[in-house]
């Protein structure tokens, strides 16, 4: 663009800017020490432990679980769900999804489907909208688990968590679900919606830096997962067995640490700023521009057309071009970065009937403002 102007539209891969102080409190720590919790037995190594079990602490406020123990940090959602799927299921068992989902969640059940695990995509609506009863209806005597996003990457559609959550608890079944469009954004309360398992990434909603993330586990789940993988964690070293306190369980070899203090002072920023807030500003821009969307010829908007029930994610099918080519003009000649193609759910697209074209994605932050999404509504006119 000939002004350098760059507006970032990308906030459903990852967030940006990211909260203030992220960066400052991880360079902070690679500069001042680095040290390794649960190793090394010296003050600055307690400190740093100090801030991950303070990190941990919010982590279980926000997602309003008692005992922060039963936060885990991994990579990030797709390391979280893996350690779900590889570490709890077993041969014969049988689990329902939504049809919305990631490939976090379906190529790991479709590698599990060699060791005997069966799997049903749920009946959702063209709009992203899914009925609770479907889920009941598809329970079957050997399923064991529900695994379901939050709100949809691809539409921003939400899921009607709770009332799954009371379906699982009726019928036995554990309940795992994805937060990566929905932490930070919307309120997610764990135990209020009867969840067992819950994975979160870092570097989207919440704010904070690439390479982090986990999950939360209820202990009825955590009785009956294995440790998916397996090694040093500082504690009980004289026992070639996994230890079985939580989140040592979970939790081999060096955890990212500068990514979990980078984290802390997200959720610290989040927690100043409020939750709701943050949804409100984030809503009102896109409540802004699916209005002046539907005004435009030649374009489809992907699932819901209106704010409810949905988060800031809206995604388009440009009818009479080719969506790769319509991202590429808008940020050659606007500045505008978006997502454009499958975004890793073509079982999402193929519920939404943009399957293969994809979508040309949309994902406001809570810095975006109006000016821009009118620069980009003009250039999807245009284009």
């Amino acid at each position: 663009m000939e002004d350098g102007r760059h507006i970032y539209f990308d906030n459903g891969s990852t967030s940006w800017p990211k909260a203030p102080g992220v960066a400052e409190a991880m360079a902070r720590l690679l500069k001042n020490g680095a040290f390794n919790i649960n190793r090394g037995n010296y003050e600055g190594a307690y400190e740093v432990a100090g801030m991950v079990l303070a990190t941990r602490d919010q982590l279980a406020r926000l997602f309003h679980v008692r005992d922060s123990r039963r936060v885990i940090f991994t990579a990030g959602i797709t390391s979280s769900l893996n350690y779900f799927i590889k570490g709890f299921l077993k041969n014969g068992d049988h689990v329902l999804v939504s049809g919305l989902e990631h490939n976090a969640v379906m190529r790991p059940l479709r590698q599990m489907e060699g060791k005997g695990v069966t799997y049903d995509i749920v009946r959702t609506e063209a709009d992203g909208t899914l009925r609770p009863e479907s889920v009941e209806e598809a329970v079957r005597s050997n399923t064991k688990a529900v695994i379901m996003l939050h709100a949809s990457n691809v539409c921003g559609t939400i899921l009607p968590i709770e009332e799954i959550g009371e379906i699982c608890q009726r019928h036995h079944l554990f309940f795992a679900v994805d937060t990566a469009q929905s932490a930070g954004t919307i309120p997610v309360d764990m135990e209020g919606c009867k969840i067992d398992f819950l994975a979160f990434t870092g570097h989207k909603g919440l704010l904070g830096p690439q390479g982090i993330g986990g999950f939360l586990i209820s202990e009825e789940l955590d009785s009956c997962m294995e440790a998916y993988i397996a090694g040093g964690t500082g504690s009980q070293s004289d026992s070639l067995y996994m230890p079985e306190a939580l989140p040592d369980k979970y939790e081999s070899g060096t955890l990212n640490l500068p990514g979990i203090i980078g984290l802390h002072t997200a959720l610290s920023y989040i927690e100043e700023v409020g939750i709701e807030n943050i949804h409100r500003r984030k809503m009102e821009l896109t409540g802004y521009f699916l209005e002046r969307l539907v005004e435009l010829p030649h374009i489809r908007i992907a699932g819901k057309k209106g704010t409810d029930d949905r988060v800031a994610v809206v995604s388009i099918d440009f009818l009479d071009k080719d969506n790769a080519a319509a991202a590429f003009e808008l940020e050659q000649q606007y500045g505008i970065m978006t997502r454009v193609g499958l975004h890793c759910a073509p079982t999402a697209h193929q519920t939404l009937h943009t399957y293969p074209q994809g979508t040309v994605r949309f994902a406001f932050g809570m810095k975006n403002v109006k000016e821009e999404i009118d620069l980009c509504l003009e250039g999807i006119r245009r284009i």
